[in-house]
């Protein structure tokens, strides 16, 4: 069984500021019992992707298969996810914050993609399909590689603005949108309210609509993404258990637990620690007393953003002379 848990092997910065006396039996015993390695640092809609068979384009196509979910047809055509975001200038670099927090409506949202659309025309420009999650359609397939949204989320984004031979073009159009949206009337109400603008849109999920590969065991999942995803390979999509079900164990499957994600992105210290606190008491502590019922494929707990996976197996229930280190080390 995958159990997809970003931020779970987080920076050495914040998990020196978070772990510091932290003691999770659970967590710790399967550590040290498992055998970590490397893995891709794509984000977790990558990992999704290749999971559950979703061929890589030049991105992972997850704006088109997120399209359908939201009611909208792809059609042949290549899409992008044109996301609403806040950037935030700091001292030395501009930071994404997550458009999850910022409450925008579907009024709010069709607003400013009308004004985009009345200002380029006959040019691609933004379909707001749902408040967060809008969709650019393209008639060519474009020369360009994108960064998920999940993926750079609280960091410096010059390093992850998309890139390859048509990049310019793009980020000379992002620039024109990020003018037009500074003085929107629908920001200076957010803005007059306490709320934060939607000061530019974020690239990202390119590609056409795929064929849906061969159904696989369930997917758990409370990001919407996720699910969309899920529901496009026809697999069974679950909503996340409050706690881990052993009897999930047998069914196999994939379960998406994002629960480090918000502190994780943002550095979030304390967030950070208590939320590993309740994955201990949730699902570390039932998975290291039913690992030996995890059958031949074992567990796999993959952090999907800083590219870490631990691997266990049956026998490693049995492996009681692998003691336990700091926690700082063992995540580290």
């Amino acid at each position: 069984m995958l159990f997809l848990i970003p931020h779970l092997f987080p920076s050495a910065r914040l998990l020196e500021a978070a772990a510091q006396d932290l003691y999770l039996p659970a967590l710790q015993a399967l550590l040290a019992r498992g055998h970590c390695q490397p893995s891709p640092a794509g984000g977790a809609e990558a990992a999704l992707c290749e999971t559950l068979g979703i061929t890589r384009q030049q991105d992972w196509p997850v704006a088109p298969i997120s399209l359908e979910a939201d009611g909208g047809t792809a059609g042949e055509a290549y899409w992008l996810r044109a996301d609403p975001v806040h950037l935030r200038v700091m001292r030395d670099r501009i930071v994404l914050a997550d458009n999850d927090t910022l409450e925008l409506t579907q009024p709010e949202a069709d607003a400013l993609t009308a004004t985009i659309g009345q200002h380029f025309g006959a040019d691609p420009s933004p379909i707001a399909c749902h408040p967060t999650r809008w969709y650019l359609r393209l008639d060519r397939v474009p020369r360009l590689t994108t960064c998920a949204r999940s993926v750079a989320v609280g960091c410096d984004i010059d390093p992850l603005l998309p890139h390859g031979d048509d990049a310019m073009q793009f980020r000379a159009w992002l620039n024109e949108v990020q003018m037009l949206l500074h003085d929107h009337p629908v920001n200076l109400a957010r803005e007059a309210r306490g709320e934060l603008p939607i000061n530019a849109l974020w690239l990202w999920g390119g590609g056409c609509l795929p064929a849906p590969p061969t159904p696989t065991a369930p997917l758990y999942a409370r990001n919407a993404d996720a699910r969309a995803l899920g529901a496009f390979c026809a697999m069974r999509v679950q909503p996340l258990p409050e706690q881990m079900d052993i009897s999930l164990l047998e069914s196999g499957g994939v379960m998406l637990l994002d629960n480090l994600t918000h502190a994780g992105q943002y550095g979030d210290a304390y967030g950070w620690r208590e939320a590993l606190r309740g994955l201990e008491l949730d699902w570390f502590v039932p998975l290291r007393g039913a690992l030996h019922r995890s059958g031949p494929q074992g567990l796999s707990l993959n952090d999907p953003v800083n590219g870490k996976m631990l691997r266990l197996q049956a026998s490693d229930a049995w492996k009681f002379w692998c003691r336990p280190r700091d926690l700082i080390s063992m995540l580290a």
